[in-house]
């Protein structure tokens, strides 16, 4: 295998490896402040704080994990993608201050990368494709 055709099979891992770290680590600064994210959840004026905080905590660390792991993955893709967007949307609409205007486009990016692993899969090293290998592809 040359150095040229080891990229398609690495950089769709290498992908879903560094969207995958920002849901998941995300995740785990909610787990170790449940009061301080609520309270973020409640200063945006979206209701029911503890169930988007409980949401938020959910779709971040499963989908994380699964999005890393490259199980089901455009599943996964698709709703993280969906969460990136509803969050550019409560949190980061003060589209005239230009330090939210960045973070909304930066979520509006996030989205795009997640919906390229949707449409194109998570590549050879996943869990969904498991019986797929670069050897066997070849074949």
């Amino acid at each position: 295998m040359t150095r040229s055709s080891q990229l398609p099979g690495a950089a769709p891992f290498a992908g879903r490896l560094l969207l995958a770290s920002l849901f998941l680590l995300s995740g785990v600064a909610k787990l170790a402040d449940p009061a301080g994210t609520q309270a973020y959840i409640a200063s945006s004026g979206a209701p029911f704080p503890q169930a988007g905080y409980a949401i938020a905590v959910l779709v971040e660390v499963v989908g994380g994990a699964m999005l890393l792991a490259g199980y089901r993955t455009r599943l996964a893709a698709l709703v993280l993608g969906a969460f990136t967007l509803a969050a550019a949307a409560l949190f980061h609409n003060q589209l005239s201050d230009q330090l939210q205007f960045i973070m909304f486009m930066k979520n509006v990016a996030i989205t795009g990368g997640l919906l390229q692993v949707a449409a194109f899969g998570p590549g050879w090293f996943s869990i969904d494709n498991r019986s797929a290998s670069p050897a066997l592809a070849r074949a």
